[in-house]
């Protein structure tokens, strides 16, 4: 059984940690607050950007039939079928977030497991994302780029390296496809682990919390909008969109994760604070009892004592 010093010295060890749990919920909250209001404050645009090129993707549809479609357009919307795969991996850059970056993890090592037949190229975002590749058993695959410490301060710049690196390298490498895996931020008590095709863009569907009728492949099919006149030319200015769009949902993307690590970590912190002042209590509790029986202990002695010098 533990000693009276013993059980002190836990309790006063755990109300530490109570502390330092507290007061990173408090930080993550505050940071928290601060992310949701870039994410949010991203959507409207990125909402207006998916519009306008619904309707040039629609556009394509039809002049690719005719085979008005440039080759730099085309680029975008096919890909070898037998090329290279990449995959696009957001997570945090610290832990304790709960669930947060072990969700992340499964994912891919599903998806390599998926994939392990052909060639992989990865883009890592977060730190723990690049620690988990390198200590990763029997992987061959090529790292295109890596962004680590960019949370929670999180810029369109760092959209616009990863968005580049992975056109560059999905151009140049013949990749077949680049997947993402992120969370996403559903709500403070809740996040929302999202897989889906980035490149090429016939296939990308962006998730369906994210805004109305978002669940349909931007290549999938509709009515074609009006006719309009372009100025530049319908394939230079769908060219220049279509780099403008990647960027974009990257760093929605990176935002949706940014919102999505800090409101974990704000819960795991707060289970954690919990849990804490239950043990404080629990140990308090055993203090009390171990207290009162040193003393309980010495009256025993004491009475013991006087009764045989009275005797």
């Amino acid at each position: 059984m533990p000693s009276l010093r013993d059980i002190r010295r836990k309790i006063k060890s755990v109300k530490s940690t109570e502390q330092i749990t507290r007061a990173m919920k408090m930080v993550a909250a505050a940071r928290m607050r601060r992310a949701q209001a870039a994410m949010f404050a991203a959507r409207p645009f990125a909402i207006k950007m998916e519009g306008l090129i619904r309707d040039l993707v629609a556009v394509h549809r039809a002049r690719q039939a005719e085979a008005q479609a440039p080759a730099s357009v085309r680029d975008f919307f096919g890909a070898p079928p037998d090329g290279a795969v990449g995959l696009i991996l957001v997570t945090a850059d610290k832990g304790l977030c709960g669930a947060f970056n072990a969700t992340l993890l499964r994912a891919a090592l599903d998806w390599l497991s998926a994939n392990r037949d052909r060639k992989v190229c990865l883009a890592l975002v977060g730190r723990k994302g690049r620690d988990f590749t390198r200590r990763l058993r029997g992987f061959d695959g090529e790292v295109v780029t890596e962004l680590a410490g960019i949370f929670p301060r999180v810029g369109f710049h760092h959209a616009e390296v990863l968005g580049q690196a992975v056109m560059d390298a999905y151009f140049k490498k013949g990749l077949s496809r680049w997947d993402v895996i992120y969370n996403e931020f559903k709500s403070v008590a809740q996040q929302r682990l999202v897989r889906l095709t980035l490149l090429p863009v016939a296939e990308f569907s962006a998730p369906a919390p994210f805004g109305s009728g978002r669940t349909a492949p931007l290549g999938g099919g509709g009515p074609l909008p009006a006719e309009f006149g372009y100025e530049p030319d319908y394939g230079q200015l769908l060219q220049a969109l279509l780099q403008r769009f990647i960027k974009a949902e990257l760093y929605r993307m990176l935002l949706e994760s940014q919102a999505a690590e800090l409101s974990a970590r704000m819960n795991a912190m707060d289970s954690a604070s919990k849990n804490a002042a239950e043990l404080r209590e629990v140990l308090g509790v055993q203090a009390n009892r171990q207290r009162q029986a040193l003393i309980t202990k010495e009256i025993a002695e004491l009475v013991g004592g006087a009764e045989a010098l009275a005797a």
